[in-house]
């Protein structure tokens, strides 16, 4: 083991101070843990007094506030106020042009359904008239066949 003695009175002061820290490292570290807990403790403390005080801001004061500012904004508008007029007016125009449209809707409804069944039964007769058409037509090919199949068969020796 060898001591090392300073050889100024600076290096004295630097291997006091090092010893110094070195025997103060403990106590540093549990004033460390002390200073976390205390301002832990004071956060839980803090934040719902802070919370609280936020709602009885916003409940009480800003409701006052804003009615303040929106009084002072009508006083200072230099626009004058609007009648009620136009906005009726466009409310009842549009009652009115929808209930024309509905009219129409249901007349062209109604034309539409007699156009339909017209045409269905057109269909209908159509339909009747090719069925009676098909039995005199499957008898005159029946009978173009037998002739062809008659003819091949007088062809062959």
């Amino acid at each position: 083991m060898t001591v090392e003695i300073p050889a100024t009175w600076m290096d004295r002061m630097k291997t006091q101070a090092a010893r110094t820290g070195h025997r103060m490292m403990p106590m540093a570290g549990q004033a460390r843990m002390a200073a976390a807990q205390g301002i832990e403790g004071a956060r839980y403390w803090a934040a719902p007094r802070l919370e609280s005080a936020a709602h009885g801001f916003e409940d009480q004061v800003a409701p006052m506030v804003s009615s303040m500012l929106t009084a002072a904004a009508k006083k200072i508008d230099p626009t004058p106020v609007q009648s009620r007029r136009w906005p009726t007016f466009m409310l009842l125009t549009g009652l009115a042009v929808g209930a024309i449209g509905y009219l129409f809707y249901r007349r062209n409804a109604q034309q539409w359904t007699e156009h339909m069944k017209d045409s269905a039964s057109d269909a209908s007769r159509w339909v009747n008239e090719k069925a009676d058409r098909v039995p005199e037509s499957t008898d005159r090919m029946a009978t173009r066949m037998s002739d062809q199949a008659n003819e091949a068969s007088r062809k062959m020796p």
